[in-house]
């Protein structure tokens, strides 16, 4: 199912990070100031009575603070929206977009201690990656995809270059030819990722007609050698 692009993706507690990328894109292609509202601590206006910091009244607010005010509303709008029942009750006690988006975080994310032994498994995950036996393309590059896609909901984001080398490397023996034919064709620091998935899926495509013929041919061959064994053997007796 397709999503709208004027509402905020649905979020039912599965796939965080997803959820996270898409919806810092989506505020900020409404407004880009929403996003720095989100991670702005101060978006409440506060003023010092004594020693301690206490909200201003609604009267006292400058015209610069009525704004901050009015995006943190519309944030808070965006992420309700987005939100199932479970969800929201997890930071229905919060004030502002910002404490929204943190809580968040820390509940599906957890403490630092949590996200760095996440990020660690991820970047395991992504150095020994290879392409599974009789695995497509389109496959590999989705388990691919999912790696990457949690690294940079970490701030992990790896350079395209990089990427483009990473999978290329990673495919099986069965694609040898292939891969040296792309490696000294084309410039791998300029290769675009989509660009090698694209080549690697045509000639995956172009190949499987070979391929079923070669085995027709195999298992042709296979059966004549069984029938001259078996009647060299009732010759023998």
């Amino acid at each position: 199912m397709s999503q709208s692009i004027d509402k905020p993706l649905y979020f039912n507690g599965a796939h965080y990070s997803h959820w996270n990328n898409r919806m810092v894109i989506f505020m900020q292609s409404i407004d880009y100031n929403l996003w720095d509202i989100v991670k702005d601590e101060s978006s409440i206006p506060m003023k010092r009575v004594g020693e301690i910091q206490v909200s201003k009244e609604r009267h006292e607010w400058s015209n610069q603070e009525k704004k901050q005010v009015q995006l943190n509303a519309k944030d808070m709008h965006i992420l309700l929206c987005a939100l199932g029942p479970e969800e929201h009750a997890k930071i229905s006690s919060c004030d502002n977009a910002n404490e929204f988006w943190d809580k968040l975080e820390v509940v599906h994310e957890g403490i630092n201690e949590v996200k760095k032994t996440k990020i660690s498994l991820l970047n395991l995950n992504y150095e020994n990656f290879k392409m599974d036996p009789n695995e497509d393309i389109k496959a590999m590059f989705n388990r691919f995809s999912i790696i990457v896609n949690e690294l940079k909901g970490f701030g992990e984001a790896i350079p395209e270059d990089k990427l483009v080398q990473k999978f290329i490397y990673s495919l099986s023996k069965s694609w040898d030819s292939k891969k040296t034919v792309t490696i000294e064709a084309k410039n791998l620091k300029e290769l675009k990722l989509d660009k090698l998935i694209g080549s690697l899926l045509t000639h995956e495509l172009m190949s499987k007609p070979l391929i079923r013929e070669k085995e027709k041919k195999i298992k042709e061959h296979g059966i004549n050698v069984n029938v001259i064994a078996r009647k060299s053997s009732k010759k023998n007796k």
